[in-house]
């Protein structure tokens, strides 16, 4: 299904953050939440080890988190 959606470079990364499943969206969720106001503030500043410990902490695919991170920042920096 990811493949169907790709961004504007061929890539689907990123664009999956666009339809996560439900599974997904939660781990999401559950990782945001556990962030310190700190981490939150400052995302762009977290370390792959720290964003790592996060989706640990959440009981989250780290690999999901760690894209939803990186298309986070991404975002930030085309706004």
């Amino acid at each position: 299904m990811r493949q169907s959606f790709p961004d504007r470079e061929g890539m689907s990364e990123l664009a999956m953050l666009a339809v996560p499943t439900a599974a997904e969206l939660e781990e999401l969720r559950r990782a945001v939440a556990i962030m310190t106001p700190r981490e939150k503030d400052a995302v762009a500043a977290l370390s792959d080890t720290q964003v790592q410990q996060i989706a640990e902490d959440a009981k989250s695919d780290p690999a999901n988190f760690a894209i939803f991170v990186n298309g986070y920042i991404l975002h930030g920096k085309n706004n």
